[in-house]
């Protein structure tokens, strides 16, 4: 079973960043969203250099149970119960723009964002939830950075308690009608006429990562591609590969590997044990 360790070893040995002139060149995609949506999934499925699309689809079919889009979350998941992907380009170090997901410490069945697709592409019930954030200029990746969202995100019922109070002050409204709908809230018939209706949605964002952990890492400004992610030290002694990735670090320039420990996201006084990879060129 592939897993994120795969992907930063394929990374590392071979690093690709000017994604669009590499993607556009293997027909795979003409800008830079979907050029770094396409290369996370090849670091994963070890087909960045795989030119064949027959042979490009069968890795990926082996590697991932599902991949969606924009409109049918999340990105992709990994085989066998593995991680959940959302990928997210940016130009600069700005928030993540969710829209109207709030944050996923992990990815339940029974979120109501995802299709029966998703749903039944095997056996699972949860699943870590894995952001993937690229900055990007026209052409070039200058920043990735992979956080789990078990460091990165607040447990469920801080954001779903949110939503619950929208809710509840939208049904005290007198005089119009409350329509069943799966965003926050529809009224209908707001005027007298009965001609206007208003839709609520949530619109959610989070600090980048870059910024949320600049006290475990900053990049290299002297360089011109950086790459870190964090994994917490209990799902990582998990991860079979892990001495394939370590003894590179004897052989790889500025790839690095240390023990970090980083606030728990649902009680900032907690600290949570974790690695931090590092890798620059």
């Amino acid at each position: 079973m592939k897993n994120i360790i795969d992907a930063i070893i394929n990374l590392v040995t071979d690093p690709k960043v000017e994604l669009v002139r590499h993607y556009s060149y293997v027909n795979r995609a003409n800008n830079m969203g979907d050029a770094l949506e396409e290369y996370i999934k090849d670091l994963f499925a070890g087909t960045v250099d795989e030119t064949d699309e027959n042979i490009r689809n069968s890795k990926l079919s082996d590697v991932f149970s599902y991949m969606g889009n924009a409109t049918n979350p999340p990105d992709s998941m990994l085989k066998n119960g593995g991680d959940a992907i959302e990928v997210k380009k940016l130009q600069g170090i700005n928030d993540l723009a969710l829209n109207s997901s709030h944050p996923k410490r992990t990815l339940k069945i029974d979120n109501p964002k995802i299709n029966s697709h998703c749903r039944d592409c095997e056996k699972w019930s949860e699943r870590d939830m894995l952001y993937v954030i690229g900055v990007c200029d026209t052409k070039k990746i200058k920043q990735l950075c992979m956080v789990y969202g078990t460091e990165y995100c607040a447990d469920i019922e801080t954001y779903t308690r949110i939503e619950n109070v929208v809710k509840e002050g939208l049904q005290s409204i007198e005089n119009v009608e409350l329509a069943q709908t799966n965003e926050l809230g529809r009224l209908n018939k707001v005027d007298p006429l009965g001609i206007t209706n208003m839709r609520i949605r949530g619109m959610w964002t989070i600090m980048n990562p870059l910024k949320v952990f600049n006290y475990v890492y900053m990049p290299n400004s002297s360089k011109t591609f950086n790459f870190m992610c964090l994994i917490n030290s209990e799902k990582y002694a998990t991860l079979s590969n892990i001495k394939n990735l370590e003894g590179f670090t004897n052989e790889i320039p500025d790839l690095n590997i240390k023990d970090v420990k980083v606030k728990n996201p649902n009680n900032p006084a907690q600290l949570i044990e974790c690695k931090l990879i590092t890798f620059a060129i």
